[in-house]
Formats: structure tokens, sequence, C-alpha cells
């Protein structure tokens, strides 16, 4: 069997680039039988699969994201006799000229309270489209099991249409001991000697309750030896943009800048808490990432957060930032429920697996193309 994987999410930054790329190498790691062809639509990642066997790559032209899907896509399925279609986004050629199977990673346009996160135009063009996606898709992943019961609901899908096959967080996730290795990750970033950890990004500040994190340090801040880490590209925007003072409380908000998926596991394992309060995940790669580095986590009771985390968090509302506060003061005061919920998460994590995400890809992907057409 030919199987076709449309790769132009990696070159995004954020949670699908991450599972593009893993759910790919992990494919090409366990499958032995079947032959891959991957599209890109940027040539900076032409030849990062070349080395695998059974293993062919074709930059496709196409400035734009709809064009490159459209018209590209099944041009080329069609030139290089593709059986299957994978896209790790939401999206699939509507005239593919074979079975096709995209991967959905939440229905937030589709959820009035969600959809304010995004644009009143995306919202309303994602409407239109992600159905016909739906009836053009032979079969459809979810990266939970909430996102899954929100499709089937709100679209009214036929049984089995989607799929859940969870995420993971990468293989090299896991708690790093090495004093030396934390000493250099922590010179690298400057980091402070004690402190509790976020991610965001710019531009996602609201989604990711970068208001409700820092409402929730200034309260806690003084009650607890503890300074707050922001990592990500340009997070340094958001002492202005969220009125951060230069004393005070606002002075102990570190923003390192980007930091390697290298480096995490060893950042993970130098914080005492993993603060991740976010309005909106489907599946959040960095709170599996962190339970997976023994890390106590504070998030959300909501969507797949809460889902996710489990026992291996104390779940709190993301619009209380006393609520916050307190959870991340009982948190770095209390030995015991820190050192319990921190076991919690790493027990948790041994149930989300890269192979098990893709060896559960690939029974749908298979299956798909040995339907009757």
């Amino acid at each position: 069997m030919r199987i076709g994987i449309m790769l132009r999410a990696l070159e995004e930054k954020g949670g699908v680039a991450v599972y593009t790329r893993y759910i790919t190498e992990e494919l090409l790691r366990i499958d032995h039988e079947n032959e891959y062809v991957l599209f890109y639509r940027s040539d900076e990642n032409l030849g990062r699969y070349a080395h695998h066997p059974r293993v062919e790559e074709h930059l496709l032209p196409g400035r734009s994201k709809p064009l490159w899907d459209q018209v590209s896509v099944p041009l080329a399925c069609r030139r290089h006799n593709i059986d299957v279609l994978f896209h790790p986004k939401f999206t699939v050629p509507l005239l593919s000229p074979c079975p096709t199977v995209m991967t959905v990673h939440g229905a937030d346009w589709f959820i009035p309270e969600h959809a304010r996160f995004y644009g009143k135009v995306d919202v309303a063009y994602i409407r239109m489209v992600m159905p016909r996606y739906f009836r053009k898709a032979a079969a459809v992943l979810s990266v939970s099991q909430i996102t899954t019961d929100n499709f089937n609901r709100i679209l009214n899908l036929p049984p089995g249409k989607v799929t859940t096959t969870f995420l993971a967080p990468g293989k090299h996730f896991a708690r790093e001991d090495d004093p030396e290795v934390l000493d250099a990750v922590r010179a690298r970033y400057k980091l402070p000697e004690r402190f509790i950890l976020t991610l965001s990004k710019v531009g996602g500040g609201e989604r990711k309750n970068a208001r409700g994190v820092f409402e929730a340090y200034r309260r806690v801040h003084g009650r607890v030896p503890h300074a707050l880490v922001v990592g990500g590209r340009g997070c340094e925007v958001f002492r202005e943009e969220y009125d951060l003072p230069d004393g005070g409380w606002g002075a102990d908000i570190h923003f390192p800048g980007w930091m390697d998926q290298a480096d995490l596991p060893a950042v993970y394992s130098l914080a005492d808490l993993y603060l991740y309060p976010s309005n909106l995940e489907a599946f959040p790669i960095p709170v599996a990432e962190a339970m997976a580095c023994g890390v106590p986590i504070v998030t959300s009771k909501a969507n797949g957060l809460e889902e996710i985390a489990g026992e291996g968090a104390l779940l709190v509302d993301p619009t209380d930032p006393d609520e916050i506060a307190e959870a991340v003061a009982q948190l770095l005061t209390d030995d015991e429920l820190h050192a319990r919920t921190g076991a919690a998460g790493l027990d948790r994590s041994k149930r989300y697996s890269w192979e098990r995400c893709a060896t559960e890809t690939l029974e749908v992907l298979e299956r798909v193309a040995a339907a009757p057409a």
C-alpha cells in the first residue's frame, strides 16, 4: 500500500507541528510493509525522512494553503498512485482521487465560548468548510475523547466515523536528574533557583490564559519563594501587553524565550510546578510532557485538560485567579501533596505513547484503504 502524508504543518510552531513530526516518525518506525509518499509545501523539511526505506519525498507547488491542499496534493496523489492520503491537520482535498483521513485537534469553532478566541472570519470559514471535509474523509482521527464527542454531537456523525487516538509527549521526556545537565540548562536560559513554569506563545496569550497566570502569580507572590518563568518565543511582549510592573512581583517574572525541545525535560525537572490554566485545549501536549517528567501541575477543569491530566494535577476554574493561586500555594507548601501529585502524573503519563498512537492510526489507514470503493 502507498500511503501519502500531507506535511505542510511541519512549517508551523506549536502542538499540531509537534504531532505531525512525531506521528510521521513513528509510522515510519513501526510500519515495515507499506510505502510512504511524503508531500511538502516548503523545501526546508525536504530530506528529513529520506534515510528511511520505502519513503519518497516530493516538494509540491502552492503558495497558499488552500491551493496546495485542494489542487497540488490531489494532482500529486493521482501522479504517484496513492492508495490512502493522511493529513495530520483538519483538511482533506475535496477532489482527492483516493480515500482520505484527517486529524482534528478540537471543535472550538463550533462552540460559542471557545470560538471567541478566533477571528470572526476564521470561525465563519471553518464552520462552512469543516462539514465538507468530514463528508469527504473516509475516516477522521481525533486527539481526545471530548473532541470526538463534540464533533459527533455537533455534526451528527455516523457511528465509527471518528476514532480517538491520544497523542503523547516525545520519547525523550522523562525526569532529568543529572546535575551537570540541569546546571547547563539553568545557565543557558538564566533560570532562577526556584520557579513556577508555564509555556505560552505570542498571539495565543488569551487562549493560554496568560492574564489568569499573571493575576494568580500576583496573588501568590510572597506566599511562596518562587519566580515565574514564561517560556515561548517573543513572550517578553507580555510585560507591556499585560502591564506587568518592573518591580515587586513583576520583577520575579522571567521570559527566557524559545526553549529547545531537547532542553525541555531538564526545564520541567528544574521547575517545582507547571502552571497551565489554559482556556482551550484538545490534547495539551505540554501537560503530558510535564507529567512524564514528574512535575506537579495546576491546570483547568475544562475540555481536554481535565481529560488528559486527571489525578496528575490540581484542577481549577481558569476564570478564577484566586482559585488558581490557592492551588499553586497548596502544591508549593504541602510537601506530601506535591510528591503525590507528581507521582500520579508520572504514572498517568504511561498511558500516552506515540507507538500506540501510530499503531491505532495505521489500523485506520489500512482499514480505509482496504474498504470497497
